[in-house]
C-alpha cells in the first residue's frame, strides 16, 4: 500500500471513528516507545518507523507535543521524549513506592490494631485501595484492595482531601456530595469543617459515613519534599472501633504515617 492510500485510509478511519481511534491511540503509543528506543528521531525517521506517510506521523507528534509528552528541538527538527512523559512516570513511581516501602508499615498497623489497616491514595475525584492488611480481629474483614471510594466520606478520602491546593479542594468540596448513610456529610460547610479538623490534628475518622456499621481513621503519608502522597488508615465494624476509641485508633495510624513517610524519605 503506498503512502498516499494510506493517508485516505488514516483520513477514512478516522471519520469512521471506533477502530480509527483505537488505531491512532496504538500509534501514539508507538511514536513514544520509538522515541524511547531510539532517544530522538524526525518525522521522516518516525513515519517509516510506523509505516504511515508523513503527514500522519506529523499530525501524532503536534498532538502529542500539545500535551508535553514529546517536544521538538527546533534546530535540527529532532522529536524527543517531553517531561509529560517524566510527569506521569513520576506518579506511577510514587505509587509503586509506597506500595514496596508502604508492606511492613501496613502489616504491623494491622497487627497492632487488630483491625484491616488499608494505604490508599488520591484517584481523580476519589481514593483507591493500593494495599491492604488483616488483623487478627478482622477475620471477615471486607476485601477493600483495589476499590475506589468517595473522599467525602471515608477517613483516607478526608485526608486526601484536606491535603490537596485550595483551589482542587474547593472544586471537590462544592460539587454535589453524594448520601450514603443518614451519617454521610453532604453539605460544604460541613465537610470544610471536617477538613479544617483533619489538618489541625493530623488524622481524620469517619463513623458509619460510607456504610452503616462502619467506622475508620487515617493519617497522610508524605514524600521526601512534605508533599501529601497517600493516607494509611484502619477500618472496623464500630461495635469494637467505638466512636470514642477513635482518636487512640488514629494516633497509632498517625505514628504508621510518620513511619512511611520516613521512609519515603520525609526528614520530619
Amino acid at each position: 500500500m503506498s503512502k498516499t492510500s494510506d493517508t485516505a485510509d488514516d483520513r477514512s478511519e478516522e471519520r469512521r471513528g471506533g477502530a480509527g481511534s483505537v488505531q491512532s491511540v496504538d500509534r501514539a503509543v508507538s511514536v513514544l516507545e520509538i522515541l524511547a528506543k531510539l532517544g530522538e528521531a524526525g518525522v521522516t525517521e518516525i513515519s517509516e518507523e510506523l509505516g504511515v506517510h508523513k503527514s500522519t506521523a506529523f499530525r501524532i507528534l503536534g498532538v502529542l507535543e500539545s500535551r508535553g509528552l514529546v517536544e521538538q528541538e527546533r534546530e535540527r527538527g529532532k522529536y524527543y521524549l517531553g517531561a509529560g512523559v517524566l510527569r506521569l512516570a513520576g506518579a506511577a513511581a510514587i505509587r509503586l513506592d509506597i506500595s514496596q516501602e508502604g508492606q511492613p508499615v501496613c502489616r504491623a498497623l494491622a497487627e497492632d490494631t487488630g483491625e484491616t489497616a488499608n494505604i490508599a491514595v488520591l484517584d481523580g475525584d476519589a481514593a483507591v485501595n493500593i494495599m491492604q492488611a488483616r488483623g487478627s480481629a478482622a477475620v471477615t474483614a471486607y476485601n477493600w484492595l483495589g476499590r475506589r471510594t468517595p473522599l467525602h466520606a471515608t477517613a483516607s478520602g478526608k485526608v486526601l482531601l484536606a491535603y490537596l491546593p485550595a483551589p482542587r479542594r474547593e472544586t471537590l468540596v462544592t460539587r454535589k456530595l453524594p448520601r450514603f448513610t443518614e451519617h454521610t456529610v453532604t453539605t460544604a460547610a460541613g465537610l470544610r469543617e471536617q477538613l479544617a479538623a483533619a489538618l489541625e490534628d493530623g488524622f481524620a475518622c469517619t463513623s458509619e459515613e460510607l456504610e452503616i456499621g462502619l467506622n475508620a481513621v487515617a493519617a497522610p503519608v508524605r514524600a521526601h519534599d512534605g508533599a501529601v502522597i497517600g493516607a494509611i488508615g484502619v477500618s472496623g465494624p464500630a461495635y469494637r472501633m467505638e466512636r470514642q476509641l477513635l482518636p487512640e485508633l488514629a494516633e497509632r495510624a498517625a505514628k504508621a504515617a510518620a513511619d512511611l513517610s520516613r521512609r519515603m524519605g520525609y526528614p520530619g
